[in-house]
């Protein structure tokens, strides 16, 4: 990954960036990578993300909190999505007429929006069972990582996001977002 060289107002400013980089680069990498399938999209994405980490870096308190991981991570998200839906269209354009009819962009691509609205959803369940619900489904962890993570049992973890999503339902039912199937 090529990183430019940025100007940065303080030191402290500074080290911030370069911890979120060391520590993050490489969830960036594969994130964008899962998205993309590849390698070097993968590596474009990542580093148009770090880019605009950068710009919004005074959006970031703590870089070890669940809020700065589910933020970056969102940003290589949409920075990947962008180049996804790039590709598809020059892919579009390469394809004779009646193959462009049968191409669905849609099928590539999650709205952006939904990781936003789901982060905010994700505040009003409570700090523990929104760190557990991040690291398996922002992270992909498994339940024993994150139980090594959290300091809890495996066992544990499942409870944390059984309860997450139900807490999840509730909120999404009550705001009309979902209704309940039979």
């Amino acid at each position: 990954m090529i990183l430019l060289v940025l100007a940065f107002s303080s030191e402290e400013e500074k080290s911030k960036f370069e911890y979120i980089y060391e520590k993050y680069k490489n969830l960036l990498l594969h994130k964008a990578y899962g998205i993309l399938h590849d390698y070097m999209l993968a590596e474009d994405a990542a580093s148009e993300a770090f880019l605009r980490i950068y710009k919004n870096l005074g959006k970031i308190d703590d870089p070890d909190s669940g809020r700065c991981i589910a933020f970056i991570v969102t940003i290589v998200k949409n920075v990947s999505l962008t180049l996804l839906q790039k590709k598809a269209k020059n892919t579009a354009e390469e394809l004779p007429e009646q193959q462009q009819d049968e191409f669905r962009l849609e099928d590539f691509v999650v709205s952006e929006l939904s990781s936003g609205e789901i982060y905010n959803l994700l505040e009003q369940v409570g700090e523990e069972y929104k760190n557990a619900f991040l690291l398996k489904y922002a992270y992909d962890m498994s339940n024993q990582e994150i139980g090594k993570t959290m300091g809890v049992s495996a066992n544990h973890v499942g409870v944390l996001l059984h309860r997450a999503k139900k807490k999840l339902k509730a909120i999404l039912q009550e705001g009309g977002y979902a209704h309940e199937q039979a």
